[in-house]
């Protein structure tokens, strides 16, 4: 683009640090740019943003925030994969909604990106299912949903910031645009994300698990698990009709892994569904002999659908039995439930009395 506009190349590289690196998300805050360039850039360039529609502030210090996308056009080239440039094909961009959440503790933020809006996967747990797919998100789209609350919360950031792609859609789905926005998440000279803080959660999409497994940089891999056999997942997760868990443990299985790493498995725990001791047994089978491995239990998080919160005998006694059997398992629960930013509540809710809506930074 500099040099189309008769710059020096090296100009591009000075965009990208201040964009990425230091966050300045509009072109007169720019300062390592010479002002004449800076000039010209707000005439000829755009920085195009979500605008926050609204935030949900919840009592643990998380925010849930409801990004409003514009329109446009996404470009293809001839093997489909999407491009800035020589692009052959374009398609429009339905304007949409989507929701991102910034979980701040001690030493570290957690941002919980989403890469598409809605989601076509339809697990029968999770509220975004009741949205259906609206559209894929672009790259520059789930970059923002990092930017955006960086930015907003830069005067008490803690040193590390963890990614996980956990919010609306399955990322698997979205191959091209989600590693596109993961190679600058993950770049030094980027956002400089560590690959070990940076987590891709999927429903078991495996020819996407095994393009994953080829990348040099990438995020580590996350499964949602959330049943013990074949039957059971086929209910609760209709895409298991298409990857049966010995498809899916197979993949899981020859995923490479780094010093330390691990693959994890999250299980939702239903009430009365998937949270029995012989539900725990199977679970527990399942890890052996699949290497570095460990299990996340989620206490499933209420909402408009016709499960129910586990009991805590059996939340307790299910980690017990997997413990007991030497494989590594924590329970988790969710942040930000009192403003539906739990796992599995993004379902673009409105709340009443939630702060106000303005427009992003920049």
């Amino acid at each position: 683009m500099c040099v189309a506009m008769g710059e020096s190349a090296y100009r591009g590289g000075q965009i990208y640090h201040a964009l990425y690196a230091e966050r300045q998300l509009d072109f007169a805050s720019m300062t390592n740019l010479p002002a004449a360039l800076r000039e010209k850039l707000v005439k000829e360039a755009t920085i195009s943003l979500p605008v926050v529609r609204q935030r949900f502030e919840s009592t643990d210090g998380s925010v849930r925030y409801l990004f409003e996308l514009g329109t446009g056009e996404k470009t293809f080239n001839a093997e489909g994969t999407e491009s800035a440039e020589g692009a052959e094909k374009r398609w429009p961009l339905r304007a949409a909604s989507v929701e991102a959440v910034f979980m701040p503790s001690d030493g570290r933020q957690t941002i919980c990106v989403s890469t598409q809006a809605g989601c076509a996967v339809d697990c029968q747990f999770c509220m975004t299912a009741q949205l259906g797919l609206i559209r894929n998100l672009t790259a520059g789209e789930i970059l923002a949903q990092v930017l955006l609350p960086l930015e907003e919360h830069k005067e008490k950031l803690a040193p590390r910031t963890n990614i996980v792609l956990m919010g609306q859609g399955e990322p698997l789905l979205n191959y091209d645009a989600v590693m596109a926005a993961m190679r600058i998440l993950l770049d030094n000279n980027g956002m400089a994300i560590a690959p070990r803080h940076a987590t891709l959660s999927t429903s078991g999409i495996v020819p996407g698990i095994e393009r994953l497994a080829g990348e040099s940089l990438r995020p580590k891999l996350a499964i949602s698990l959330n049943a013990s056999n074949d039957e059971q997942r086929d209910e609760l997760m209709p895409i298991n009709r298409k990857y049966p868990l010995s498809v899916l443990l197979e993949a899981c299985k020859k995923f490479p892994r780094g010093a330390r790493e691990y693959v994890t498995f999250e299980y939702v725990l239903l009430g009365g569904v998937n949270d029995s001791p012989e539900d725990a047994r199977r679970v527990a089978k399942m890890m052996t002999d699949l290497g570095r491995v460990k299990v996340n239990l989620i206490p499933w998080n209420p909402g408009a659908l016709p499960f129910a919160e586990p009991d805590q005998g059996r939340v307790a006694a299910f980690h017990k039995i997997l413990l007991d059997r030497g494989v590594p398992v924590f329970t988790r629960y969710s942040r930000g439930r009192d403003v539906m930013a739990a796992c599995g509540q993004l379902a673009l809710t409105q709340i009443e009395n939630a702060s106000s809506s303005a427009p992003a930074a920049g």
